[in-house]
């Protein structure tokens, strides 16, 4: 498997191989090579439908059966590698060779690469790319970077500030306190305050305890387990109880969240209906939901418990067995390995349920959530007692 991006004849390429065919996606525009000018690239995948926008023009490849999933097992290279007769012909269209001038704000997946030494694993041949300090120190939002004795200033376009134009006007003179996160409102040229857990208020400076979590769909608790080197992941169990009219959410994400590759065990609400998803490292997520359960989102509170023990899944609703099923009986991957993190009701701000969850989910969880318990301990999760934003108390 591979996923390669490259110029070829001054049009951008991508190409990738998810173990069945090659597919190959070419911006409508060639590069411009006059004037250094800098172009915004955007490239990916999701599944096996590709996509590739060159400076607002997009292209997209509609998917067609096949593989879903990009197996590779290798550091991620930008601008060349240590040999290129290790890149495929059909990864470049035809003999490769190293990219010759600049790259910044480089992300891979939303996380941002730092391309210098402090930030790679390694590299050679590589310099500052202007001779001033805005060769890698670049204005965020499209702000203008003006090289200065000694370092940088940035022009920033509306609506943005600060010195690298990563702040909001609306947040630039905000009032919410050090437990907050300012959101801008652009529509009303104002802002709210999103408290993290544990606190509430207009500007969050009121500290509140409780043990029922209300979440907005904009919300989530960020749990990491402290037993998690001393669990037996070949038998896990979750349980919680939930109340909500809304018929779309996420309640659970037993899992790092980060990549595709990640094992997780996943509760939420799809049509109203509870879905209960799971993968163990296959990178097949494997959804168990029928369509013979009934509504969830009436505002009753709900009991839901899933136990796992290596493939074999029951899944209880008000303590009633509504799902038992044994997802690999070949018994090939059989531990949940998910990194001590458990997400309730969302990821953290910025991150899309849609997106993180692979469409597995629609949205993030609105409604109320208590008596959190994991495996078998006798001890609820102590909700206050993790990372979080925009939970309220629904005592």
């Amino acid at each position: 498997d591979f996923l390669c991006i490259s110029l070829l004849r001054g049009f951008v390429q991508l190409r990738y191989n998810l173990g069945d065919r090659t597919i190959t996606l070419q911006s409508f525009q060639q590069v411009s090579t006059a004037g250094h000018r800098w172009h915004l690239l955007q490239a990916g995948r999701i599944g096996n439908e590709g996509y590739l926008e060159l400076d607002g023009i997009n292209v997209t490849q509609v998917a067609q059966p096949g593989m879903k999933a990009l197996d590779t097992q290798t550091e991620f290279f930008v601008g060349g590698v240590s040999s290129l007769q290790l890149v495929h012909p059909l990864a470049a269209g035809g003999d490769p060779s190293g990219f010759s001038g600049c790259v910044r704000e480089a992300a891979v997946n939303g996380r941002e690469l730092r391309l210098s030494a402090a930030g790679a694993s390694g590299g050679a041949n590589v310099g500052d790319c202007d001779g001033t300090a805005c060769g890698y120190s670049v204005c965020r939002n499209n702000g203008t970077c003006l090289p200065q004795p000694g370092g940088f200033s940035c022009a920033c376009p509306w609506p943005w500030a600060g010195p690298s134009c990563e702040v909001s006007v609306h947040c630039q003179h905000h009032e919410c306190g050090p437990q907050a996160l300012c959101l801008p409102q652009p529509a009303a040229a104002s802002y709210v305050c999103a408290c993290s857990l544990g606190w509430a208020g207009r500007f969050c400076q009121r500290k509140v305890t409780f043990f029922i979590a209300e979440f907005a769909g904009s919300s989530y608790i960020k749990y990491r387990d402290p037993l998690y080197p001393k669990r037996d992941l070949q038998q896990s169990r979750i349980s919680l109880n939930f109340s909500t009219s809304h018929p779309e959410g996420l309640l659970v994400w037993m899992g790092e969240g980060q990549d595709e590759d990640d094992d997780f065990l996943a509760v939420g609400l799809a049509g109203g209906r509870l879905k209960v998803v799971l993968n163990l490292g296959e990178r097949i997520s494997v959804p168990l939901s029928h369509g013979h359960l009934p509504p969830c989102c009436d505002q009753r509170w709900h009991l839901v418990t899933v136990l796992q023990n290596q493939t074999c899944i029951k899944v209880y609703l008000d303590e009633e067995l509504v799902v038992f099923e044994d997802i690999d009986p070949q018994r090939s991957y059989t531990a949940l390995n998910y990194g001590g993190i458990c997400y309730l009701g969302g990821f953290e701000l910025g991150r899309r349920v849609s997106l993180v969850t692979g469409g597995l989910f629609q949205q993030g969880f609105v409604g109320k959530l208590k008596d959190v318990v994991l495996f078998q301990d006798s001890r609820k999760v102590q909700l206050m007692e993790a990372e979080g934003f925009n939970v309220h108390s629904g005592n």
